[in-house]
């Protein structure tokens, strides 16, 4: 974890420099057109998600403002969902993407992942059925995120009969319709369900499987503006930023935000904060 600490911490000096450095392209093209634009989730309460106004608000969207004041530069939110975000930072739609996305091998050679991760979260299923183990969704209908990629394990592993759909609405939609048994997704975000009146007598019943950090991104050849997001991460994690992040949308603080603060504090007590 020091050593993580040691390589981030390098990586959050050279951040200034990449905020000034005339050959960082993106981070050019944001200081002159003065915005920065940021790919966020607009349907998974409290991480990205629409407000009674339809403004998009929540963990990542702060993140992003974060990101948008050090550059100087206005702050605009696109919705992303899993099918279509890494398309978006492709595609140029996007400059940067923070989208509660699991960072996995494959998907860095699709878009330039930033380390240190900034989050994490693992799988398990929103049910009111009495599950007691994975293997209890044998041949059960069960609703999912297209993109996702616990839809293949929870098929081929426990012999699931996914049903995919392109957001976490109309996944939520068909699981009160009785449409499926269950929703496989991240327990962060069926964390927040549970909270939610809406949801009474819902449960998360399984033990939680696939552990798995999550990675924002930015496109593929940015190495400076990847610098300044790992500084910004780095940033975040010291300051204890994500932790009062959770708490400001009623989530228990998760044992990685906590572990990271922790161990950048001890790499170096006296940074400031």
């Amino acid at each position: 974890m020091k050593s993580l600490a040691a390589a981030a911490g390098i990586a959050a000096l050279a951040s200034s420099v990449a905020v000034s450095g005339a050959s960082a392209d993106a981070i050019s093209d944001i200081k002159g057109r003065g915005k920065l634009i940021v790919g966020v989730k607009a349907d998974y309460a409290p991480y990205g998600f629409l407000d009674s106004s339809g403004k998009i608000v929540g963990i990542e969207p702060e993140l992003a403002q974060d990101v948008a004041d050090v550059l100087d530069a206005d702050l605009e939110l696109v919705p992303v969902v899993s099918s279509n975000r890494m398309q978006f930072l492709e595609q140029g739609k996007i400059d940067l993407m923070i989208a509660t996305m699991t960072d996995r091998n494959d998907r860095r050679e699709v878009v330039q992942i930033v380390d240190p991760n900034y989050y994490s979260s693992g799988t398990n299923i929103l049910t009111k059925g009495n599950f007691a183990k994975w293997e209890d969704l044998k041949g059960a209908p069960v609703c999912g995120i297209q993109g996702a990629f616990y839809n293949r394990k929870t098929s081929e592993e426990f012999g699931a009969e996914i049903v995919a759909f392109k957001g976490t609405a109309e996944a939520l939609t068909a699981l009160k319709q009785n449409r499926c048994v269950a929703f496989v997704y991240d327990d962060s975000f069926i964390v927040s369900r549970l909270g939610d009146p809406d949801w009474e007598g819902w449960k998360m019943p399984l033990p939680t499987i696939d552990d798995a950090p999550w990675g924002l991104a930015v496109k593929k050849g940015e190495d400076a503006f990847a610098m300044l997001m790992s500084g910004m991460i780095v940033k975040w994690h010291v300051s204890g930023r994500i932790l009062e992040l959770e708490s400001k949308y009623g989530l228990e603080q998760t044992p990685f935000a906590k572990k990271m603060h922790q161990a950048f504090l001890d790499f170096n007590p006296s940074i400031e904060r």
